[in-house]
């Protein structure tokens, strides 16, 4: 014969339990519903445009400006940051070599697993460092950058600015105009993948 007090007990044991239940399943509903609603949390999105498919560059034999070959050479795991500008590019390649001169600098140890590759003579005013490597111009290399000679929107000029795996795969693209940071951010994050 069961007692009221122990009826009470029981009910209570009852709703905890599909309390406990309810929320260990809602957890999963939730989380399945975000997922397949194609929502990320901020800090796994990447700021520059993911290309898809990734442009191949692994074929192509980039010339540095003192006429040696550069090479991809996956096995060292180096990430690459190239810069593609037109011929007429001045004042604002100035500047994005500046803002990408920081943003090298600011990979701190990580620096010397990220090259600058520029295509081209730098513009006066620029100056040629370690970090900062001069290729010659090749029509074929430059022709296999996604929307190279995307100027920008009229609030927006510029030159676009991409990355390339280790690999030799252009993996992402920064629209003229972007935000240094969010370059900074983005190989920052890739360089972890090491």
């Amino acid at each position: 014969m069961t007692t009221p007090q122990t009826d009470q007990q029981r009910n209570r044991n009852r709703t905890m339990l599909i309390a406990i239940f309810a929320i260990f399943l809602g957890s999963f509903v939730v989380a399945g519903a975000l997922r397949f609603s194609g929502w990320r949390p901020s800090g796994l999105k990447n700021h520059g445009e993911l290309l898809q498919p990734p442009a191949d560059l692994r074929k192509m034999e980039p010339v540095l400006a003192d006429g040696s070959l550069y090479r991809w050479n996956p096995v060292e795991r180096t990430w690459r940051i190239v810069v593609a500008p037109p011929a007429d590019c001045a004042q604002a390649c100035v500047k994005l070599a500046q803002e990408i001169d920081l943003v090298w600098q600011l990979f701190g140890r990580d620096a010397d697993h990220v090259h600058v590759l520029w295509m081209g003579a730098p513009p006066a005013g620029v100056k040629t460092t370690v970090r900062l490597q001069q290729l010659r111009s090749a029509p074929a290399l430059r022709a296999a950058l996604p929307r190279v000679d995307d100027a920008g929107t009229a609030g927006r000029p510029g030159v676009p600015v991409y990355v390339v795996d280790p690999n030799g795969f252009v993996i992402l693209r920064y629209a003229p105009g972007f935000d240094p940071g969010d370059l900074r951010t983005d190989v920052a994050r890739l360089l972890k993948l090491r």
